[in-house]
């Protein structure tokens, strides 16, 4: 005969397993990335899932967002952009969130708050974060070897000191991102649970997280016309397109068409490829003109063949 304590947990975990995700998530503090990968990008990422008061989207110990703020910070931004932030409710809160929570963290570390206005806090602030961030030439000669093609033919030598800064000013920016991904993870970070399972619908409906969702390896390439290393990559996602018909997503986001999605995936600089597997994670990135041979090796070591 079973005991009493295995037949009690043998109960717990049929009705666990019946109950659906978003209460689960509600009984067990879940984060919003593990109730709903990819949605957050930033801030957010490690916020708890929870429920919150009528009205309210976010709180995190004296700060509370509420409906009312973000659709009127909606309101505020430009016509054309308007109808995206909507789409993505939730990143506009990550942003709107993100300023709101450096802002308390840079007064509390300010010792002349004062005496600055809030961007200048923001900015001192995040500089302090970054402020140990060093590179080498290894670095440059590596990111030069890289992108050639980029530098319109110019030798190491002559585009040195350019590459150097632009290379600084990446790890600068993956630092800061590193950086306010984990915020959550520093202090109590709430979001109104059922906003975001509303906002998380909408979020996803957009080609790039359609193709996250096919089962299907894929190849996004943000970037913009005119843009000559953008131009490159044209012919070399139409072959690739091709190629790997039924095998591979091979996309091309226009940044300026697509604002808020490209911020969305953290786009700084154009072109950027970034690969994701079957199961729609992130495997890795490129920034500048990538050729197709090297892009080749890149989906070889992710089990895609021709």
């Amino acid at each position: 005969m079973l005991s009493r304590s295995i037949v009690r947990a043998t109960l717990i975990a049929l009705c666990l397993f019946c109950v659906d995700r978003q209460a689960f998530a509600e009984s067990t503090s879940l984060t919003i990335n593990e109730v709903y990968p990819g949605l957050a990008s930033g801030a957010l990422s490690y916020a708890k899932d929870a429920n919150l008061p009528q009205g309210v989207l976010l709180r995190a110990g004296v700060l509370q967002i509420t409906a009312n703020e973000l659709q009127q910070d909606v309101d505020n931004a430009r016509s054309d952009m308007r109808e995206q932030l909507k789409k993505n409710a939730f990143f506009h809160l990550e942003q709107l969130a993100t300023k709101k929570l450096l802002l308390i963290a840079a007064k509390q570390d300010s010792n002349s708050a004062a005496a600055k206005n809030d961007d200048e806090l923001i900015t001192d602030y995040i500089a302090k974060v970054t402020n140990k961030v060093e590179v080498n030439d290894t670095e440059v000669t590596k990111f030069y070897e890289a992108n050639k093609e980029m530098c319109g033919g110019a030798t190491l030598g002559q585009v040195k000191d350019q590459l150097r800064e632009y290379v600084l000013q990446q790890k600068q920016q993956d630092t800061v991102d590193k950086y306010i991904k984990t915020l959550g993870q520093r202090m109590p970070i709430e979001v109104s649970s059922s906003w975001v399972r509303e906002q998380a619908k909408s979020a996803k409906d957009n080609p790039v997280d359609k193709a996250r969702s096919s089962g299907l390896a894929s190849l996004i390439d943000f970037g913009s016309t005119g843009c000559r290393p953008c131009d490159m990559m044209t012919p070399v996602l139409a072959n690739l397109k091709q190629k790997y018909s039924g095998k591979l997503n091979v996309l091309f986001v226009h940044v300026k068409e697509e604002p808020v999605l490209a911020s969305r995936y953290g786009i700084q600089t154009i072109p950027v490829q970034i690969f994701f597997g079957k199961d729609g994670k992130e495997i890795s990135r490129h920034s500048g003109f990538y050729p197709q041979i090297e892009i080749e090796k890149q989906l070889q070591a992710m089990g895609v063949m021709q």
